[in-house]
């Protein structure tokens, strides 16, 4: 039976940790580096990395930074922002990343999730989802959320497991930052039309949330970050609720 793992997300802005609502009114937090060690020692099983504003800037991503990261954490790390070619992808991956995350370049330029797979493997190639309600159905956003796509997220999940990702990381824009728990709804849909791994993300408030999302839909983990920025609550403590609660989840 898979284990369910715990992933916590640090938002980066101008070197700093940032947290927002709905991808607005940031907040800054703290060291990444110094919280990425903290995270790696305290039972987290995989670290995401987003360097938020990097394709809104039309920049690379921090390589110095992935670098200083990957010194300080025993544990896998996924690496997102700012990502545009191969060539991006290739110096991600050489600082220390064990995959890499793509969202506006994948729904720019689809086929270089074909040629990111076939140069590094499924395995290393996460795409990320940001979705926001709309009508019946949700709708892909791209740049950090300001941009409606017009695709439709069901069909695109389709589309990013036909051309060989090996993971999807779904974000629900309406719940980002809201503490109200995650969309169930638009989460059980996405991992109910594929068959990859998919992260469930947005709107975790308390551990009880991470309960839900897995005994109410099959997603392979949970990410947060709120909660454990604001150490409202330890990664031990959501494990051994989620254990309670008959969750086959990783050892703290």
């Amino acid at each position: 039976m898979e284990l369910k793992r715990i992933i916590p997300c640090l938002d980066v802005k101008d070197g700093q940790v940032v947290k927002g609502t709905q991808f607005v009114s940031l907040r800054e937090l703290g060291d990444p580096v110094q919280m990425a060690k903290d995270y790696s020692q305290s039972g987290a099983d995989e670290l995401v990395v987003l360097d938020i504003s990097a394709t809104d800037e039309m920049r690379e991503t921090r390589l110095d930074l992935v670098e200083k990261i990957k010194e300080v954490i025993s544990i896998p790390l996924t690496v997102g922002g700012g990502i545009r070619s191969l060539t991006d992808i290739e110096a991600v991956l050489e600082r220390g990343a064990d995959k890499v995350s793509m969202s506006s370049a994948a729904i720019n330029q689809p086929e270089l999730i074909n040629q990111a797979v076939e140069k590094y493997g499924a395995s290393r190639v996460v795409i990320a989802i940001d979705a926001k309600k709309q009508g019946q159905g949700w709708r892909v956003m791209a740049r950090g959320g300001k941009e409606n796509t017009g695709l439709d997220a069901i069909e695109w999940a389709k589309e990013i497991e036909a051309r060989g990702a090996g993971e999807i990381l779904l974000t629900s824009m309406d719940r980002d930052g809201v503490k109200s728990g995650y969309d169930l709804s638009l989460t059980k849909t996405i991992v109910d039309t594929v068959d990859i791994p998919v992260i469930a993300s947005g709107g975790v408030g308390s551990p009880s949330d991470f309960v839900d999302v897995f005994k109410q839909t099959d997603v392979s983990a949970a990410l947060a970050a709120s909660i454990f920025h604001d150490k409202s609550y330890k990664i031990s403590e959501v494990k051994q609720l989620c254990r309670e609660n008959g969750v086959n989840i990783r050892e703290a």
